[in-house]
């Protein structure tokens, strides 16, 4: 029996835009890191019906940069190596598998799978609402001199989880600008993965 080489080369694309919910001003837009080796090993998972192989978690840090007494931002490398990476300094998670109990608030925490007939790639956009009361313990207003502070974002990435050992595969990264999240504003992040079959 004859075998069927295919030259098929998956791509995945990730793409992050993060805006105000309420004035729409887009604080950050940019594309973000993949991590090949907890991906291929989410998306087998995934196919043989198997835990660990879904996106259930957005997580987001305050590790992945430092600002200057002069105002000079320097950015860490994205953390995409290996199947133990993580954020350098997680803060906050929040579960936006929509199908999972484990997502409180799946009509703003939520994935969707977007697909055009015809086309070999298909999205996974994964939206996430961080509410005026979310983090517990954030600043009163968006106006912190130190950007170290908890809740001052630098760092934002996907994960998978196993509910049995409560952890999961850091999928993806991307690291920006400080961006604070307080009690005064609310912040929406869309986290696009184009996987693209070519």
């Amino acid at each position: 029996m004859n075998s069927i080489k295919s030259d098929l080369r998956p791509t995945i694309i990730g793409h992050i835009i993060i805006k105000d919910a309420d004035t729409k001003e887009i604080l950050v837009d940019k594309k973000n890191a993949i991590n090949f080796e907890t991906m291929s090993l989410a998306l087998a998972l995934s196919l043989g019906g198997r835990p660990n192989g879904n996106i259930m978690q957005m997580v987001f840090g305050n590790g992945a940069s430092s600002v200057s007494a002069v105002g000079t931002i320097t950015y860490l490398p994205p953390n995409v190596t290996g199947l133990d990476a993580e954020l350098y300094n997680q803060t906050y998670a929040l579960f936006v598998d929509d199908l999972s109990p484990l997502d409180t608030d799946p009509t703003d925490d939520f994935i969707r799978v977007n697909h055009t007939t015809g086309t070999t790639y298909s999205d996974v956009v994964v939206t996430a609402l961080l509410d005026y009361g979310q983090p517990a313990g954030q600043d009163a207003f968006d106006d912190a001199t130190d950007v170290t502070g908890t809740f001052i974002f630098d760092e934002i990435g996907l994960k998978t989880y196993d509910t049995i050992s409560t952890t999961g595969y850091l999928l993806s990264h991307v690291i920006f600008h400080p961006v604070q999240k307080s009690l005064n504003r609310r912040i929406e992040v869309i986290y696009t993965l184009r996987i693209i079959m070519s």
